[in-house]
């Protein structure tokens, strides 16, 4: 080992070290490795695009209507792709049959937190909402079937000296 330190003088190393550094930061400019980066993080959505937000339990879900052939499309998936049964994906177009709107308009969502079934009624909110900057008299229709109001259920917080949110521990007389 030692004859392998005496073999390599250490200012040769550092100066290969430094001529590599340069030669990397020369030959990549710092406008092409910031591009990639805004490209992934924004989602591209047409400028006649109408928005709407919705909310459940923990999840909310940011949805972007724009005229087309009827896709759906979460996360970057299609609504088939990304949820697991078909009661989702009906509970999802529910909004778009009832206004009569199903295949004339396309739906980019963006979703998260909580749990699927979670996500499906956030988005599920979200299409009402936006289906009402669409037409205003679409409001009847959606309120009668119960899709703009908020679901407002969500998991009661765990309280101190008790198993979970209501139930105590056992108790024991003798």
């Amino acid at each position: 080992m030692e004859k392998d330190k005496k073999a390599l003088p250490k200012k040769d190393t550092k100066l290969k070290a430094e001529k590599s550094v340069k030669s990397v930061a020369v030959d990549v400019p710092a406008k092409d490795v910031v591009m990639p980066a805004k490209i992934k993080a924004g989602l591209k959505v047409p400028s006649v695009s109408f928005y709407g937000t919705g909310k459940r339990k923990t999840s909310i879900a940011k949805v972007w209507l724009f005229p087309g052939s009827g896709v759906i499309e979460i996360n970057g998936q299609t609504a088939e792709a990304y949820l697991p049964t078909e009661i989702e994906v009906k509970q999802i177009r529910k909004p778009l049959d009832v206004v009569g709107v199903f295949g004339k308009f396309d739906v980019k969502i963006s979703v998260l937190g909580g749990g699927l079934m979670g996500q499906a009624g956030a988005v599920q909110h979200g299409i009402s909402r936006a289906l009402l900057l669409v037409d205003p008299e679409n409001r009847k229709a959606l309120k009668e079937e119960g899709f703009l109001t908020r679901d407002p259920r969500v998991k009661e917080r765990k309280k101190y000296g008790r198993k979970r949110a209501r139930k105590g521990f056992q108790f024991r007389k003798r």
